[in-house]
This record gives structure tokens, C-alpha cells and sequence, in this order.
């Protein structure tokens, strides 16, 4: 029997690590200001560490949703696989071309793209589509804040997020 509400639970699991950083800035804060020496200069390298993954996390929790949507998601050595009650797929990260957001569809989905296969469909809110953040991330040129201020749009046409010029390097595989 738990003793936290499942909405509560939910909310904590999706900001963990902004709360993680947000409390090792405060406990590198508490021994650079209150110490002297040595254990002064760690705060303050625990302290930005703890700025850095505060940072990290609130992207992180940008990009989480309920996972409760259509399907799993499953990101394993460079390759992204879903399965879906309707559809699914895998595509190799270093063969994608081009990841569009299409928020149209209920729910909005990511649409892979690679070159001679048709695209992969995979909802937002898929299970364990949190783990994409990552392996989009890893991609070059990938700029995450767009992709987040893309995710938070509501309504509208497909948008374009990535898309691999053909000058750039490919993912080793």
C-alpha cells in the first residue's frame, strides 16, 4: 500500500532529476558559504554540477509525458523500435533522415523518416517514449530546446525537428 497519490507519484517520477540537481545545488551552496577551505572549493563544484543536472533534468521533464498512450517504445544500441496495437517498426538512429512532429493526430506522434523505408509512427505518450529524448539528443545538429518548444505547441501542421544534411557525419553504427 502506497501512501502517496498515484498523480503525486507521477509528477515526482517525471521531474526527478531537476529535483535531484536542485538539491545538490543546495547542499554544494551550504558548504561553500558555511565552510572554509577545501570543503568550500567542493560546494562549489558540487554546486554547478548540481546546476548542470538541474538543467538536464528540467529538459528531461519538458520531454516526459503520462506514457500511457498506444504502444512501447524501445531504444536499444542505436536502433528505435515500436510496437504499436495498430502499427510499428524499427529504424536504425544513423539511417534516420528526418524526424517530423506531427501534432495533428490524437495523440501527437513523431514520424522517422529513412531513406527507401516507409516513416515510423510513434505517439507521444507511448510507453517509454521518454527514452527518445536521448537518442534524438545524439543526433548532429539536433537543437532540444526547439524540439521542446515544438512538443509544447498545440494544434497546427506536421513541423520539421531534425533533419540530416547530407554534409553531415553519419552515427557510427
Amino acid at each position: 500500500m502506497s501512501f502517496v497519490r498515484p498523480e503525486a507519484r507521477q509528477w515526482l517520477q517525471r521531474w526527478r532529476e531537476a529535483m535531484l540537481g536542485a538539491g545538490c545545488t543546495a547542499l554544494g551552496l551550504w558548504w561553500a558559504l558555511g565552510t572554509q577551505g577545501a570543503v568550500a572549493w567542493i560546494g562549489w563544484v558540487i554546486s554547478a554540477a548540481g546546476i548542470g543536472l538541474m538543467l538536464a533534468g528540467m529538459q528531461r521533464g519538458r520531454f516526459r509525458l503520462a506514457g500511457q498512450g498506444p504502444g512501447v517504445v524501445q531504444v536499444t544500441e542505436g536502433q528505435i523500435a515500436y510496437f504499436g496495437p495498430l502499427t510499428g517498426g524499427a529504424v536504425a538512429l544513423s539511417e534516420v533522415s528526418r524526424i517530423t512532429l506531427d501534432p495533428t493526430g490524437h495523440p501527437a506522434h513523431w514520424s522517422l523518416s529513412q531513406q527507401g523505408q516507409p516513416d515510423l509512427y510513434i505517439p507521444v505518450n507511448a510507453e517509454g517514449a521518454d527514452r527518445l529524448f536521448d537518442a534524438f539528443s545524439s543526433l548532429p545538429g539536433m537543437r532540444t530546446e526547439h524540439m521542446l518548444a515544438q512538443m509544447k505547441r498545440k494544434g497546427g501542421a506536421p513541423v520539421l525537428v531534425w533533419s540530416r544534411d547530407s554534409s553531415a557525419p553519419r552515427l557510427p553504427v
